[in-house]
């Protein structure tokens, strides 16, 4: 579903879990209710961008997107549960 911006209607703060659950990304910034299941696109991200990505505290690493001319799509998959656990030694 697209949906366009819409005008500010609120103050917010985007936060965690990133690296830490109280780690805070953005502070007080205006932007209008998001609902369920939208996402927020945030281009610089500073420490949390895919460069300084690990799997501390057992984050998996998200999805990489590339947009171009409003269409989006998944140049690097999600990682998963079985991603962080493929090169454990079982045995």
């Amino acid at each position: 579903m697209e949906k366009p911006a819409g005008s500010p209607t609120e103050s917010v703060s985007i936060a965690g879990p990133f690296c830490e659950s109280g780690d805070v990304l953005i502070e007080e910034i205006p932007l209008r209710a998001v609902e369920e299941n939208e996402l927020i696109a945030i281009p610089i991200s500073g420490a949390y961008h895919l460069s300084m990505a690990s799997n501390y505290n057992g984050a998996r690493r998200p999805a990489v997107l590339m947009l171009d001319n409003g269409q989006a799509r998944v140049i690097q998959a999600r990682e998963t549960s079985a991603d962080l656990t493929r090169r454990d030694d079982n045995e």
